[in-house]
């Protein structure tokens, strides 16, 4: 994967995807007394950043691959774009799923047209993947494939693109693929750009990663975050945030949700806790930008069903601090 990959990969999924508006955020940079601009990737199509590394995928696959169908493993959005881009294509997709995915995420899945099948856990399901590739069927991995973190690299063009004067990105990290994708894209065309990741407490196998230095199995997904929740990162992903990143921080599930309120009721829209974790982590680093810094956050989903939301304002509303208007 280089900068050349992804210009390519840009090219060829360009007429299956949107691309994706930035826009200055006033709320934002008044609230954290920064530059704050947000790449609003939640109005892609499936509502994530997914579909890009989904479609480059399927469509650098020959012919013989896509007849013997797909099979892919997600929390949620990498679901949703696989079976978006398998149906645009004429590909047949499994989706294999924990059992404690939210229900919009799977009902979403079956209506782009994937056959589900539920798994106790997602190690599970990651486990289960082997039975359907000795059936034959190519397996899209979530973020360990070269052209998943390219089509998500593309997201990074687009900013440089439209605000060449960016002087940090930050960014979530579930698996790693859109971290690798984005740094080697952002790297390859400014050097000087600043890239910060994002966990939640619970969903943070990335930063055990780091301490470990070297990619570990959590024994479970706790965070509400379920769209972090990659059980463990790759070799790949890991090298590339050793690399590229200046560090991770991980917020809670509460920190996130508060987040997640400002943004709904000042941007009016609804981010994923696993996009909102970005504002609440520039809170954390607020000393290691300037007035100077132009800061993109990416909002990289919003596949959030009311249901899920009004469980979190049970869970979490008790604890949201309260901002003056």
């Amino acid at each position: 994967m280089n900068i050349t990959a992804i210009n390519d990969a840009q090219n060829l999924i360009a007429p299956y995807v949107k691309r994706t508006p930035l826009e200055y955020s006033t709320s934002l940079s008044r609230r954290t007394g920064l530059n704050i601009y947000v790449k609003y990737e939640l109005f892609q199509k499936t509502g994530a950043f997914k579909a890009r590394g989904a479609f480059n995928k399927l469509l650098n696959m020959s012919e013989a691959e896509r007849a013997k169908g797909v099979v892919a493993v997600s929390g949620g959005n990498h679901a949703q774009a696989v079976a978006y881009a398998s149906t645009a294509l004429g590909v047949d997709a499994v989706i294999l799923m924990a059992e404690n995915t939210p229900r919009g995420y799977v009902e979403a899945t079956r209506g782009y047209g994937a056959t589900v099948e539920l798994l106790p856990t997602i190690a599970d399901a990651f486990r289960r993947v082997k039975d359907y590739e000795a059936e034959g069927r190519v397996f899209v991995h979530p973020f360990d494939d070269p052209q998943i973190m390219t089509g998500a690299g593309t997201v990074g063009l687009e900013i440089l693109e439209d605000l060449p004067s960016t002087t940090d990105i930050v960014l979530s990290i579930g698996g790693g693929g859109l971290a690798g994708g984005v740094a080697t894209a952002v790297k390859g065309m400014d050097p000087k750009i600043r890239l910060w990741g994002v966990e939640t407490v619970g969903a943070d196998a990335m930063s055990q990663a780091l301490a470990a230095g070297k990619p570990l199995e959590l024994p479970g997904i706790t965070s509400i975050a379920k769209t972090l929740g990659a059980p463990y990162v790759s070799d790949t992903s890991l090298a590339l945030v050793q690399e590229h990143l200046e560090r991770v921080t991980v917020v809670t599930d509460d920190e996130a949700v508060g987040a997640m309120v400002f943004i709904a009721e000042r941007l009016k829209v609804i981010t994923e806790p696993a996009a909102a974790c970005t504002l609440a982590a520039v809170e954390k680093l607020r000393n290691k930008f300037t007035p100077e810094s132009r800061v993109v956050l990416i909002f990289c989903g919003g596949n959030t069903g009311v249901n899920d939301l009004c469980g979190y304002l049970k869970t979490h509303g008790s604890l949201l601090p309260k901002y003056n208007p």
